[in-house]
């Protein structure tokens, strides 16, 4: 009949087995961000469970009395693989630090270590004074039994030294998945030395590599996250540059032509564009949201300086009740710029241009509408007018989850929508005109 140790023995190797079976299968289907995470969990793993099977083996040939033989090579191999689950850990924490393992001091004194208890284990099976099964298939301690465990605690002892000099160079959770592997099996061994016949090394083993496991893959998906915001943001701030150069290139041709025509008003053309610049340019480039307000001020701008050169074939009208929302830096005027620049020309009548805001259910809404040529669909990745509003578009997309549609008029020209959802910031609670 099973007595209770060899019970709670099955146990724990059942439940270990199954942590790390669950471990394994994990590391397989996820996608983790760092393919070397992935490749040290897969195999770290694999080698814990051929670690816990083949304890499991021993205890089932020990109590089931199968062969000595299968009894010694199972508690060979069960001692084999999990001495060489401490030398990856330090071989993975090395690669986070990003420090090479060729000639490294740390790394070849533990192997040098790993090698002594190898040469050691293979001693042992020649000799009973660390352990030795009995004819009977029963597993017995020897007297030198305690040898066997120093090399292994040297192994642990030189890899915590060697990640609590490298505290600075991991995260938090990285640095507490180190620990927790290094500290719940080195107390698992000792408690196993004090309480003979029970596997907690085993359990402890791989509980904790299950809860590393956990910190490091929500660690790396932390700073996986943290880095498609920081693409996110570069990927915002090219698309900025791409526009400003086409914004001060139109309005530097507009005061050199008004310079053959009007020296007086070319002057005060630049007076104004330079006040512009003065006034606007940290607000060109900023990576955050600002109020429509400040944007309305940088078209208002901007528009000046066009309606000095086309006095009679420039009209905008603004009806725009509602202001108290955030846009990304260079949304209204990019598109107020796109209606001039194909909707003025002498051969052409005037260009009307208007530009709205409502408050719907949907959100706040933009809507700049022009009596131009009409709405033309774009016909490849590099047409003209569309470059710098498909940036509009995902630039809004990424920075507040907005939208921007492009589409004919009511009465002929192009309408734009832009709808910013209420879920943004609000600047200031709106007050109500009577």
């Amino acid at each position: 009949m099973i007595n209770g140790i060899t019970l709670t023995n099955f146990c724990m190797d059942a439940a270990g087995l199954a942590v790390s079976a669950v471990c394994l299968l994990l590391a397989l289907i996820l996608r983790v961000p760092e393919r070397r995470t992935r490749s040290f969990f897969v195999t770290f793993f694999s080698v814990m469970s051929l670690y816990i099977v083949s304890n499991l083996l021993s205890l089932i040939a020990e109590y089931f009395g199968s062969s000595v033989l299968l009894t010694q090579l199972s508690i060979f191999f069960e001692s084999l693989f999990s001495s060489v689950l401490m030398p990856m850990l330090l071989f993975y924490l090395l690669s986070c630090c990003g420090e090479g393992r060729r000639r490294h001091p740390l790394w070849l004194t533990v192997l040098a270590l790993w090698a002594g208890y190898g040469i050691l284990l293979i001693v042992t099976q020649f000799t009973t004074a660390i352990y030795y099964v009995s004819p009977d298939n029963v597993y017995h301690r020897g007297p030198l039994y305690p040898v066997l465990l120093i090399l292994p605690v040297l192994i642990m002892l030189v890899t915590l030294v060697g990640l609590l000099r490298r505290r600075e160079k991991l995260s938090r959770k990285q640095f507490a998945a180190f620990l927790v592997y290094l500290i719940v099996p080195m107390a698992a061994m000792l408690a196993q030395m004090f309480f003979y016949g029970l596997f907690f090394i085993v359990f402890g083993t791989a509980v904790s590599a299950l809860v590393m496991l956990v910190f490091i893959l929500t660690d790396q998906m932390d700073r996986y996250s943290r880095q498609q915001a920081e693409n996110a943001r570069q990927k915002a701030n090219i698309m900025v540059l791409q526009m400003r150069p086409h914004f001060i290139y139109n309005t530097l041709a507009s005061i050199y032509y008004l310079i053959d025509q009007d020296q007086e008003k070319a002057q005060q053309v630049t007076r104004d564009f330079m006040t512009y610049l003065r006034r606007n340019f940290t607000a060109i480039v900023q990576e955050d949201t600002i109020p429509f307000t400040e944007e309305l001020e940088h078209t208002r701008a901007y528009l000046a300086v066009e309606k000095a050169r086309f006095t009679d074939k420039l009209f905008v009208d603004f009806d725009t009740p509602h202001t108290r929302f955030r846009v990304p830096t260079l949304t209204l005027q990019p598109i107020v710029e796109n209606a001039v620049k194909h909707g003025v020309s002498p051969g052409l009548e005037p260009l009307h241009i208007t530009v709205a805001t409502r408050l719907t259910d949907e959100g706040s809404v933009l809507t700049i509408e022009d009596s131009g040529s009409g709405f033309v669909p774009p016909r490849g990745d590099k047409n003209e007018p569309h470059i710098a509003l498909a940036n509009l578009t995902e630039r809004l997309k990424m920075m507040c989850a907005g939208s921007l549609t492009i589409g004919p008029g009511a009465a002929g020209g192009t309408r734009v929508t832009v709808v910013i959802p209420l879920k943004q910031p609000q600047a200031a609670p709106e007050t109500k005109k009577d």
